[in-house]
């Protein structure tokens, strides 16, 4: 095999690799919704397109899970909502806090932006304060 094929294919297999890295290191923000719900819709409107732009956005993507569907297998850990919009701060089998509702941006950014920093620090939810 010549060098430039060894590149080549290492360069094919980090590229085949890369998705699996980042889900393994990547939170997502679970968004717990259903269909008709207008809070969910108002959601979607003022921070649905910025989301995913912003600093949370990049930290930890968007996923959205139906609460009439069964529950995706890989969050079968987690519990699950009966509120929606609910939003869930997860990596690795660990939720690091939960919003219940939406009645605005500044209170969505405001405790997301508590949840990112228990993430950042690596305290889940429920977890004592250190002291």
């Amino acid at each position: 095999m010549t060098r430039t094929r060894q590149i080549f294919v290492i360069l094919a297999l980090i590229l085949l690799e890369l998705p699996r890295i980042g889900a393994a290191t990547a939170a997502e923000l679970i968004m717990f919704e259903q269909r008709g719900c207008e809070w969910c819709a108002r959601w979607n409107a003022e921070i649905g397109p910025i989301y995913p732009k912003s600093d949370e956005g990049h930290l930890a993507p968007l996923r959205r899970v139906d609460i009439h569907a069964p529950m995706p297998e890989d969050l079968a850990w987690m519990r699950g909502e009966r509120f929606t919009p609910s939003f869930a701060l997860v990596h690795e089998g660990v939720e690091y806090g939960r919003i219940r509702g939406y009645p605005g941006e500044d209170f969505f950014w405001g405790l997301l932006g508590e949840m990112v920093a228990r993430f950042q620090a690596r305290k889940p939810a429920g977890a004592a304060p250190a002291g």
